[in-house]
Order: structure tokens, then sequence, then C-alpha cells
């Protein structure tokens, strides 16, 4: 059972022969589980596919609004400040931040994950095991 699951639609970076694309390699080297969603069907993507539509309302529509740009490296640069805000200002009315940042609710988040991670199952106390144990 792989420790990891990426899920990824089927766009053309993905794809390729499993023994030869370098993604997939990678993958399987971190026993990463690579599934895709179903072809032509966005509803299965919704997260991305809503944040594809927030960056394109708030990131793109305003920076080329307000800017030529002549080099890569400038638009680049203005994304990556608008992802910073994204990140760590801007509120989210999403289903896991409930009006927090992206980064408060990852921090907070970080703490559940570490209970729950098997590398720490042995490192629990023998009274957390054995209340474990009993409630199986």
């Amino acid at each position: 059972m792989p420790l990891l699951r990426i899920l990824t639609d089927r766009g053309t970076e993905y794809n390729g022969h499993k023994e030869s694309h370098a993604y997939e390699l990678y993958l399987n080297l971190e026993d990463i589980e690579h599934t895709k969603t179903k072809a032509y069907s966005p509803q299965t993507n919704g997260i991305c596919e809503r944040f594809h539509k927030t960056m394109k309302t708030e990131c793109y529509d305003i920076l080329f609004r307000r800017k030529i740009y002549t080099q890569l490296s400038e638009i680049q640069n203005d994304i990556e400040q608008w992802l910073e805000f994204y990140n760590r200002e801007r509120a989210h009315s999403g289903k896991y931040c409930y009006g927090k940042t992206p980064w408060q609710t990852w921090n907070d988040a970080k703490g559940l994950v570490k209970e729950y991670q098997l590398e720490n199952l042995f490192c629990l106390s023998d009274t957390h095991f054995v209340k474990m144990k009993a409630d199986e």
C-alpha cells in the first residue's frame, strides 16, 4: 500500500509509459500511487478548477490590465506575490478553511497529521497504545 496518493487530471504532462516517463518513475521510487480523474469531467477535479478560476479573475485579469509585461520574469514575480497573498493573507471560505487562510489551515492541521502518521505509532505512550488496543 503506497504511503501517498496523488490525483491528477489526464493532462499531457502526466501521460506517458509508466516505465519511461520521469514523473511516473519518480512516483514509483517514492512509493506514491498515481490515480487520474475521469476524462472530461471537471467536477471530479473541482478544487483545482475553482483555483484556476480564482487565479484568472483575481490575478491574471487584474495584472494584465495594470501592466504590459516584456519579460517572463516580471510576470513570474507578480504571480509569486499574488500566490503569497492568496495563501497567507486572503481568507478562504472553502471546505476546510472556514474563513482562515490556507496557511493557517495547514498549520492547524499539522498536529493532526502527526498523530496519524505510522512512523509516530511507536512513539506514543504505552497508555495511549493500550487504550487504542482496547478500542479495537
